[in-house]
């Protein structure tokens, strides 16, 4: 093989390496928001979401492969009753506590991807782990919207999804008010992350 033949291909081989090349991108928190929805006495749905995310998620879209990180911080939760009546503790107290969440002792809980699988060029479903009071359990999220671009105002490059899935809480060991309080939570996690 001549030198000018072995230089094609060594070009050849390192442009490939950086077109596959994983892409980090690194959560934005003021745009990324977990929540889920809960039935309540079979009356009403209760919703709420959580300040405080953080993670990251690596793309190669190339190679259709992935992984997700995102931390919640249990503290964070607000469901629109955050002040308490009459002598009782209001709502998001009450879910802050050991009852439920246990946010004194289990400050996050943790969703950890295992495999993304992509439908053509877009991620659709995430294979993963939620720890949630100290207790691992397997989750599956679909992948509801997925874009990537340069942010308009920034012009930094980024990416954005919004996830869905369902879990049964007393898989974590929360059982408190069920079933009155629906032990089937469907969550939602909402992500935009910035390209490293």
């Amino acid at each position: 093989m001549t030198p000018r033949i072995l230089l094609a291909a060594a070009l050849g081989a390192a442009s490939l390496a950086a077109v596959a090349a994983p892409e980090t991108y690194v959560l934005d928190p003021a745009h990324t928001l977990p929540g889920f929805s809960i039935s309540h006495l079979g009356m009403s749905t209760v919703r709420g979401l959580f300040d405080g995310a953080s993670g990251k998620v690596v793309l190669d879209r190339a190679a259709k492969t992935g992984s997700i990180e995102v931390k919640i911080a249990t503290a964070g939760i607000h469901t629109g009753n955050s002040k308490s009546a009459g002598g009782m503790r209001s709502r998001d107290d009450h879910l802050r506590s050991a009852d439920f969440f246990n946010s004194a002792e289990f400050p996050d809980m943790v969703f950890k991807s295992t495999k993304i699988a992509f439908a053509g060029e877009q991620p659709d479903t995430i294979e993963g782990t939620l720890t949630l009071l100290g207790v691992t359990k397997p989750v599956t999220l679909k992948v509801d919207h997925f874009n990537c671009g340069p942010n308009p105002m920034s012009k930094k490059e980024m990416c954005g999804a919004d996830l869905s899935g369902s879990i049964k809480r007393s898989d974590w060991g929360m059982k408190y008010g069920v079933p009155g309080v629906s032990d089937e939570v469907k969550l939602f996690i909402a992500v935009e992350g910035y390209k490293q």
